[in-house]
């Protein structure tokens, strides 16, 4: 079982280091602190177990250090900042684990991306040695680059040259989506296994500047320095501690506070439900400080987020998750009441920005969501952006037992999906002044109102419930995986592209197939054969 649960004291990899405005973020991976067997992190180079700590990290400097302006991420290896993602490791997964493996790290990329744009906290990538495949892809998710001039040192994307597949992490479509560095030079870099070095590199765009080795460590402090000075000079305060979550695991499904997970492996299908808030939680950012990560928004999504995970990586055959809610609507109508009226306070800012975050990444599960709405249920406000993220709802019709929907300030754009809109003006493309309408609605939507509105997709009566639940149950789980992966991910983002659903899109597209393929894989593969004695031998044909 992968646990995706660490802190700084449990750290193997990275060292982070704060002081005061600055922070460090050093990369020092232990080579034999894997998180298999058959491999070792030579060279700075990273498994799964090495991006876990670099997402704690990105989380505690956000809600435990909110002081800092700027992070440095650099290496403590000589001449060295990061091979990228363990070839040998790879080589040797399973391919649902690579494409999760690659998911996860790029979701670890948006969010420091999504740092930079919600907190204004800048990231500089101080490469001390040469960064190549994924090093060069966390590079780029930052928003400066800066290379040693050491003669020796170079920046690249060697994996179509060398393994025959595509960078995982999202490095084609920043260089011309984010660096916007010209086609054809992102054509000859993203063939040339050695890459660019210092000059070059920078006339290309591929970094921002370069320095000699005997200046390299004084020029980054000087340019953290300056990024600090003309970042505003707000203070927001005393950071919160992320303490552990509190889980049972079970045979048969997890147990949080607030989540609870029942897996239903025979069926291959899981109930997933969220509990929703006590009455009479803070109202005020001071009271929301010393409850901590102990708040409601906070802890209920920290645990869904582990959920999520823990389903992706140790739970492959589910390919179904059931959402439910239990509690009271009206008071998750006042935790995001409360969210809406401090919207520009650091913490209230950090914990809906976490919110929306662990919102995308059940967007971007590859599983199936229905969405069981019933009596109890508490869908509502930021809980209903569970039901919108479903691939369908099934909602209570019953003349005896009331069930209703009901909308918050949330929902009209603070969670947004990573096409850039919400979850209602994805719904309805087709038809966006229903999106007013339906937020114009400050009561409650029953079954039959729910269903008229285009809210929920059946509402079956109360004799045809549990059959109806069971039949759509039997008949998702009984479909292709691998079609229902690709369906989904087309369906969920309709609307503009953004350099993340574009990231994601290529991600479950190409790289899915890249990595299945011969040319790759297969017992001639360039991935098979890398480091070995023999040469990877292709099948030309296009397709």
């Amino acid at each position: 079982m992968i646990n995706f649960q660490t802190s700084p004291d449990q750290y193997h990899h990275w060292k982070l280091a704060v002081d005061g405005t600055v922070a460090t973020l050093s990369m020092d991976v232990q080579e034999d602190e894997t998180l298999a067997e058959g491999y070792k992190l030579k060279l700075n180079s990273y498994d799964l177990g090495v991006d876990i700590e670099l997402a704690d990290a990105i989380q505690r400097i956000r809600f435990e250090h909110p002081e800092v302006k700027v992070v440095v991420v650099t290496s403590l290896k000589p001449r060295i900042f990061c091979a990228g993602a363990n070839i040998y490791m790879l080589g040797t997964s399973s391919h649902a684990f690579k494409v999760n493996f690659c998911k996860f790290t790029n979701e670890t990329r948006c969010a420091i991306e999504d740092d930079s744009h919600h907190s204004g906290r800048r990231y500089v990538a101080a490469l001390n040695g040469t960064a190549s495949g994924g090093g060069y892809e966390l590079a780029i998710a930052c928003d400066e680059i800066y290379l040693v001039d050491d003669g020796n040192s170079a920046v690249s994307l060697p994996e179509v040259p060398l393994l025959g597949v595509l960078p995982g992490t999202g490095g084609l479509t920043r260089l011309v989506d984010k660096r916007k560095i010209r086609r054809d030079r992102a054509d000859v870099f993203s063939t040339l296994a050695e890459g660019l070095k210092g000059k070059r590199a920078k006339e290309w765009g591929l970094i921002d500047d370069s320095f000699p080795t005997s200046k390299f460590q004084e020029s980054i402090d000087a340019r953290a320095q300056e990024i600090v000075g003309t970042n505003g000079d707000s203070q927001p305060g005393v950071g919160i501690k992320l303490n552990p979550l509190q889980v049972e695991i079970k045979p048969a499904g997890l147990e949080y506070k607030y989540v609870n997970v029942i897996l239903n492996r025979e069926q291959r299908y899981a109930d997933l439900t969220v509990r929703g808030p006590e009455a009479n939680l803070p109202t005020t950012p001071d009271e929301i400080q010393k409850l901590g990560d102990s708040y409601w928004p906070l802890q209920a999504y920290r645990e869904l987020d582990d959920a999520l995970l823990y389903l992706r990586v140790n739970e492959p055959e589910i390919g179904l998750v059931c959402v439910r809610t239990a509690g009271n609507i009206d008071d998750v109508l006042a935790i995001d009441k409360t969210l809406t009226a401090h919207k520009d306070h650091w913490l209230v800012r950090e914990i809906t920005a976490f919110m929306a975050r662990v919102l995308r990444r059940l967007d971007l599960t590859a599983k199936s969501f229905f969405a069981i709405v019933e009596p109890g249920s508490c869908f509502a406000g930021n809980l209903l952006e569970l039901m919108l993220a479903s691939d369908r709802s099934y909602m209570l019709n019953n003349a005896d037992e009331r069930v209703e929907l009901a909308l918050s300030e949330l929902n009209h754009g603070a969670l947004p999906m990573s096409n850039g809109l919400s979850r209602l003006q994805s719904r309805f493309l087709a038809t966006p002044e229903k999106v007013e309408e339906i937020l114009a609605n400050t009561g409650r939507f029953d079954t039959e109102a729910a269903e008229e509105a285009g809210l929920i997709t059946f509402a079956p009566d109360d004799l045809d419930w549990e059959d109806e639940i069971r039949v759509a149950i039997e008949e998702r789980t009984s479909l292709s995986p691998d079609a229902l992966t690709g369906m989904e991910a087309s369906l969920r983002f309709a609307g503009p592209e953004t350099m993340d659903t574009k990231i994601y899109g290529r991600l479950t597209a190409w790289q899915n197939w890249i990595f299945q393929r011969p040319n790759a894989v297969g017992e001639k593969g360039a991935l098979s054969n890398y480091g070995k004695p023999t040469k990877a031998q292709f099948d030309f044909k296009r397709t």
